[in-house]
């Protein structure tokens, strides 16, 4: 598997949301809670209406089924409230426009596949490589970690990592930017 960075430049991050609000809103707004969220693809796609319809979004997460509390961005509370206007709260927030082959159930969620799918077309429009669904996530951590003091405590409360430097990797602390934090001592 290879592995992803998250999206360092806040302009590439406002192009991304420019290029998803002009053409889905459903992807516009997994985009968005993704990097302000950091849920996990699998917890983005089986969101339901009703978990977001207050100020804040409470579930168990899938993988390690620990409890997350996160608050709903305002920047895309108005574009939430419209997306989610008339639907009903046991819905997917992010529902599928296709049935399901095996099924035949429509309004299914979004897989992994179709999030990868429409996150790289955008990448690529961008020129980022090494873009996947763990992107997002990675976003978000190292959004924080940069906006935060460089709090790392809080990062690895976050994460459950008990190594400062599993969760520096894991927030895309690549080589080349050691490289400049080095060039830059005086």
């Amino acid at each position: 598997m290879k592995k992803v960075q998250p999206i360092r430049d806040e302009r590439i991050i406002d192009g991304m949301k420019y290029y998803f609000r002009n053409r889905s809103l459903r992807n516009y707004l997994f985009f968005c809670i993704g990097i302000y969220s950091g849920l996990r693809v699998s917890d983005l796609c089986t969101l339901r209406v009703g978990e977001v319809r207050g100020t804040h979004v409470s579930l168990v997460e899938q993988k390690n089924k620990h409890a997350k509390k996160f608050v709903i961005h305002p920047s895309i509370r108005e574009d939430l409230n419209r997306y989610i206007a008339g639907m009903s709260d046991s819905d997917y927030l992010f529902a599928s426009r296709q049935r399901k082959k095996v099924s035949r159930i429509k309004y299914q969620p979004i897989d992994r596949t179709t999030a990868y799918r429409f996150l790289n077309d955008a990448a690529h429009e961008f020129g980022l490589r090494e873009i996947g669904c763990h992107t997002l996530r990675k976003t978000w951590a190292y959004r924080l970690y940069m906006q935060d003091s460089k709090n790392l405590a809080l990062l690895m409360e976050m994460f459950g990592h008990t190594n400062p430097s599993d969760t520096l990797d894991y927030i895309g602390l690549t080589q080349d930017m050691m490289d400049k934090a080095i060039m830059s001592l005086r």
